[in-house]
């Protein structure tokens, strides 16, 4: 029998008693609740083919393949292959691989239609370290100050790839370093489904608050950053080859570890899932 147990108080559920290569439309409705309710669900101890895994990521939303080409599955372009070929063949480490990701943010804030969700699977899993780390928005919003919440409410934030640093463009092909894309999204944005307000900044992707001045947009973005992270709605996931992670994109944030040995592997298959409707024009940029 399917058990959903919570991991934190705010934030994460692991789920028992299921086999995701023989899942039912019950089953399933109760992992979709718990991935609304408590923004990372866990299921761990699974055996995949990568087809199984596609079919069964797919029953969140539409699976779209990541904007770097250079990590796409040559067979199987809508995953990623997270972690490959971290070590070059001159023996040295790629920090743009075995880094990827160690800063807070969010998936897909740059495009027209933001991700839904991320879902790792995990394939190879080094001896120590590597951890991801997720924190629930909801969380951060509510921990607003009034006169933060009064101030951002109907704000506007501009994202674009990488930020102001150009974070990750090494990971990019040549036409997107030169034009990264960019989108507009509300920084006090309602989700979708749950109709909660969660707050959508993070450090990497935000680049600036419509309406406002360089230096004034930044100040008040250095303000938000500092209650994104609430002690009761973070979770620190220790991985194990066999695990499942699914979060949502819309009202978490996530960073890996990125502490792992450079000469252990760390391999996932890592899927963006969109809204069901999603077209690939909705990745472009919104500037």
């Amino acid at each position: 029998m399917i058990e959903v147990i919570p991991i934190k108080p705010r934030i994460g559920a692991e789920i028992r008693g299921v086999d995701l290569t023989n899942l039912t439309d019950e089953d399933f409705a109760a992992i979709y609740r718990a991935y609304l309710d408590r923004n990372v669900v866990v299921i761990r101890d699974q055996r995949l083919g990568i087809e199984e895994y596609l079919q069964y990521s797919r029953r969140f939303g539409v699976v779209q393949p990541h904007l770097s080409r250079t990590t796409r599955h040559p067979d199987h372009p809508e995953v990623t292959l997270l972690g490959a070929n971290a070590v070059r063949k001159d023996g040295k480490v790629d920090d743009a691989v075995h880094k990827r990701g160690n800063a807070w943010h969010t998936d897909l804030p740059y495009a027209k239609s933001p991700a839904k969700a991320t879902q790792l699977y995990a394939i190879e899993i080094p001896t120590h370290g590597g951890d991801t780390l997720f924190a629930n928005m909801y969380a951060a919003y509510d921990a607003l100050p009034r006169r933060l919440k009064d101030r951002i409410e109907g704000m506007t934030g501009h994202f674009r790839y990488g930020g102001a640093n150009r974070i990750g463009h090494e990971l990019l092909d040549e036409e997107h370093r030169r034009n990264p894309p960019e989108a507009f999204h509300p920084i006090a944005r309602v989700h979708p489904e749950t109709g909660r307000k969660a707050l959508y900044v993070n450090p990497i992707h935000s680049l600036g608050i419509v309406g406002l001045g360089p230096e004034e947009g930044d100040e008040l973005l250095q303000e938000l950053f500092t209650y994104m992270i609430q002690p009761e709605a973070e979770y620190r996931h220790k991985w194990r080859a066999g695990d499942v992670v699914i979060w949502d994109n819309r009202s978490s944030i996530h960073a890996a570890a990125g502490d792992h040995p450079p000469d252990q592997a760390r391999i996932h298959w890592r899927v963006t899932i969109m809204e069901y409707g999603f077209r690939p024009e909705a990745m472009q940029s919104a500037a």
